[in-house]
């Protein structure tokens, strides 16, 4: 498979209008890859006008037509899985296993909205009166501006795409600046499956010209809906910007989950789903857990149990097979990693396993006991492989513990009193709860949170209702 380095606009790969051009780096080597295209203004607004073009036709061709692009996408994306993530490995810097997983997982949100798209049903209404017919119908909202995050380069991208296209909906897209060959990779098989020219359009841009690229998107009334997956300041600004137009928003923001460890908690369940939600891609996902609550009774046990699975993990580039944690994206985020742990040792934290900062982009797996409220981690998201374990004595002061953020995205909790899993369950203040499960996401479940953490939902059919609005139809005179 090729690697693009080039806009996509209109069905042309083309460079930025003015030339211009920024580095990809590898995280892990600090190499540069290659060189992609610098965007501005005019290069954001030539991408509108091409999906503002194509919209009409687009949103013309049938569900099940739409759904036949999008199956076709489907099985190039499956049969490009290597290609694909030897891409984001390589400029992400997730192991290789995952990278796989990450592909698999996109895929099927393309799959799963390639169904979904045949399946936009409205209401009849019983009408009120004789002699009129009541119906509400599902219409696309119109071209989407879709702007992902680098920690799933694929996977963002395709859950954002994949309903938005389903829908009738045209795009314009752009992926993160530290990860734009992914995204670049992943339209150029959807060319090759046969959306039409302006259906798909995607620009990149690095850090400085981002804001260039959005405010045209943000200011034209042509664009209908954003979608964004970032930080919830980057999410406040979106929605303040784009009250002018009035536009729909998707908004999944930053977390600070919390993963509680009852006192009759299966303890190796327990640290299983914590290495499965907070390792994953180094701990960088906006779901991993942030603070870990256990119970006093079990604490010892549990952190036992929780090092000895943690101070074994290989740390090292995706070109080491044997390596489970890569680089961090880049220096910044090491250095948000760094301040926090040093943070919290001085406010009485102890590492039992990791606390360092390794050459380059890495950081050592790491365990802190003797966590507080008080500690920086406790209250920012740390995105790194840092697990903070708080000591709780009751069920209320863990509930109360838990939803002391302004953030809302995800929770997890194990326990096995079932009373408990239905109290602790409806109390949690997040859109999304694990119970006695540390792997959440699913193309057929809504995911997105509450609170600060954002609002809307990407899979399931709720989000392909968020690329739709709804039409109430009333016809009278039939007596």
């Amino acid at each position: 498979m090729k690697l693009q380095n080039r806009n996509f606009i209109g069905g042309e790969w083309v460079r930025a209008g003015d030339g211009r051009e920024f580095d990809v780096v590898d995280p892990a080597t600090l190499e540069t890859i290659t060189r992609v295209a610098d965007s501005g203004a005019a290069d954001a607004r030539a991408a509108l006008d091409a999906a503002a073009a194509a919209f009409p036709a687009w949103r013309e061709r049938s569900g099940r037509e739409r759904a036949q692009v999008l199956k076709k996408w489907n099985a190039l994306i499956l049969q490009n899985q290597e290609a694909l993530a030897q891409v984001i490995s390589r400029e992400q810097g997730k192991p290789l296993a995952e990278a796989r997983g990450e592909v698999a997982y996109g895929a099927s949100y393309v799959e799963w909205f390639a169904e979904e798209a045949t399946r936009t049903h409205g209401d009849v209404i019983p009408e009120p009166v004789r002699g009129k017919k009541l119906l509400a119908v599902k219409e696309p909202v119109g071209v989407v501006a879709a702007i992902t995050p680098w920690n799933f380069p694929l996977a963002m991208i395709a859950r954002k795409l994949a309903p938005a296209l389903a829908a009738g909906c045209t795009v314009v897209a752009k992926p993160a600046e530290d990860t734009p060959l992914t995204a670049l990779a992943l339209v150029a098989l959807a060319q090759e499956a046969g959306f039409p020219a302006g259906a798909i359009n995607i620009v990149s841009a690095s850090r400085e010209r981002t804001p260039e690229v959005v405010d045209v998107w943000l200011d034209d009334a042509r664009v209908r809906k954003i979608t964004f997956t970032g930080s919830t300041p980057v999410g406040k600004h979106l929605a303040r910007a784009s009250a002018g137009t009035l536009k729909k928003l998707s908004l999944e923001l930053g977390g600070n989950a919390p993963f509680i460890v009852f006192e009759d908690a299966d303890l190796d369940a327990a640290v299983e789903g914590l290495m499965v939600s907070k390792f994953r891609n180094g701990g960088q996902t906006c779901v991993c857990p942030n603070r870990v609550y256990v119970h006093e009774a079990v604490h010892g046990r549990f952190v036992d149990k929780l090092a000895a699975r943690v101070a074994p993990l290989k740390v090292g580039p995706a070109t080491d097979a044997a390596s489970q944690i890569g680089p961090m994206i880049n220096a910044r985020a090491v250095d948000k990693i760094e301040r926090h742990v040093r943070d919290a040792i001085a406010k009485g934290a102890k590492a039992v396993a990791g606390g360092r900062r390794l050459e380059g982009n890495y950081y050592a797996p790491t365990v802190l006991v003797d966590a507080t409220p008080q500690m920086e981690l406790s209250c920012e998201e740390t995105f790194g492989p840092v697990v903070p374990v708080f000591r709780f004595a009751s069920e209320e002061e863990v509930v109360r513990l838990a939803n002391d953020t302004p953030f809302g995205l995800a929770s997890y909790f194990y326990t096995r009193d079932a009373a408990r899993i239905w109290r602790v369950a409806d109390a949690l203040e997040t859109g999304i709860v694990g119970i006695n499960e540390g792997a959440l996401a699913a193309e057929a479940a809504p995911f997105g949170g509450v609170k600060e953490s954002g609002y809307g939902r990407e899979g399931s059919r709720h989000g392909l209702d968020d690329y739709l609005h709804v039409k109430y139809l009333c016809q009278g005179n039939l007596k």
